[in-house]
This record gives C-alpha cells, structure tokens and sequence, in this order.
C-alpha cells in the first residue's frame, strides 16, 4: 500500500530532513512513527500526501510512483489519503457540517450524498449534535474530532496523522487512538506520527523509529509494547 525505496529529502541549505528511507506498509496494517522533535516524522507524511516531492528514491502508494504524479492528478491521489493534521486548520468562518463536507464538495459529490456521509462521520466521532456550531465555540478535543471527521468523511482507504494528541489531555488522547485504532480494524490503512510513548506503546502495533531524518528502527506489532522507550 505504502512504499518508501531509498528516499531522501533535503531542503535548500539546510541538512537533510529524511536520508534513505526503505519500508513497506501492507493494505490494512496500522503504524505509529515516532523520534524526537525534528526527526522527520512530518516530512515523511508530507510526502506520502504530495505536498513534498522527495530529493531521492521512490514514494509508492497503492502502487503508484508519486515522483511521477502530475500536478494535475495530485487532486486524485489526495481524494484517497485522509489526513489529520495536529491544529486542526479548520474554517472558522464555516460551521462544523461545512468543514466536514469540504472533501466531497471538491470531488463533486450530490449534496443529498454528501448530507448522508457528513452526518455519518460525524456522529462516528461523537459530533452530530455539533454540525451546525461553529469551530471557535468547540473545545481543543472537539475541534480535533471534527479534523477527524472531515478526513475520513470520503473514507479514505489509508489515513495519516501528524501529531493529533499534541494538544489534548490523556484521556482525550486514548480516545483518539482507540478511534483509528477502530477504523483500522474496518480496513484503513492508518499511519501516526507521534511522540506519545507510552500511549504507543499500549496500542501495541507496529513502530517506525526515526532519528536524524533516518530510520533506526522498525518494531514488529508482537513486541513493540515491550520495545518502544
């Protein structure tokens, strides 16, 4: 589902912020991604989601080389990659159902249809009773619940998030990680970038360890609760 071959991205005039990354990711698998602030954790989703082209090798998704993906079928890789982004960048001036819908307006869904996945996605995040709010009146958990939503809203078969616990407590944490861990048990491909521990260590599934924009470690699901430190 997700291949990385000897990737490497380096930005003008700074170090590289990945060097030689190899792993495959199976349809259906979850991982977590973890290392110290400024390992890459970013970089590497930003290039499974096109918004960076690497400096080397090769990014494949669902069997597509993304090196070779014009500009203008970046749209359609995008409409099957949910992405959870950890400040949530909601419209403020749209309320809740109209963040959610964005993804199925762009891909021109009907708004009968659109009504019926909106309404759907949010009552799986626990915000139906929220759709007509607006996203300053909701509180930093419900603000990440709507991003959940509108990422998943187009059910996505892979979904990737970048730090979504940064700014929530822990009990809101473990909730939000027994969702994906929920969606990838109905077959989503789930990637998280995250720096929690202990809360990755409690899930039990598979980790990437990165360091230095490289990759030191690859933790099989079996072990990785007695491996991550």
């Amino acid at each position: 589902m997700i291949t990385f071959e000897h990737v490497s991205k380096r930005y003008p005039g700074a170090a590289n912020a990945l060097l030689d990354i190899n792993f495959h990711l199976d349809a259906g698998e979850m991982v977590f991604l973890t290392g110290h602030s400024g390992a890459g954790k970013s970089t590497l989703l930003r290039l499974i989601l096109l918004l960076e082209q690497a400096t080397r090798g090769q990014v494949l998704v669902d069997g597509r080389n993304l090196s070779k993906t014009s500009p203008r079928l970046t749209p359609q890789v995008r409409q099957h990659i949910g992405m959870i982004f950890q400040d949530h960048k909601l419209l403020s001036d749209k309320t809740v159902f109209d963040n959610v819908s964005l993804p199925l307006i762009i891909a021109g869904m009907r708004y009968a249809d659109i009504k019926k996945r909106v309404r759907a996605a949010l009552d799986k995040v626990g915000l139906l009773s929220k759709e007509k709010s607006w996203p300053l009146t909701l509180s930093g958990g419900e603000q990440q619940r709507v991003g959940i939503a509108r990422a998943i809203v187009g059910m996505p078969p892979i979904l990737l998030a970048d730090e979504p616990t940064g700014n929530l407590d822990p009990q809101l944490s473990r909730e939000l990680f027994s969702l994906f861990q929920q969606l990838n048990e109905h077959g989503v491909t789930v990637m998280v970038a995250s720096h929690d521990l202990s809360l990755i260590r409690a899930m039990g599934q598979r980790v990437l360890v990165l360091s230095g924009g490289r990759l030191i470690d690859d933790i099989p699901a079996a072990v990785s609760a007695a491996a991550v430190s």
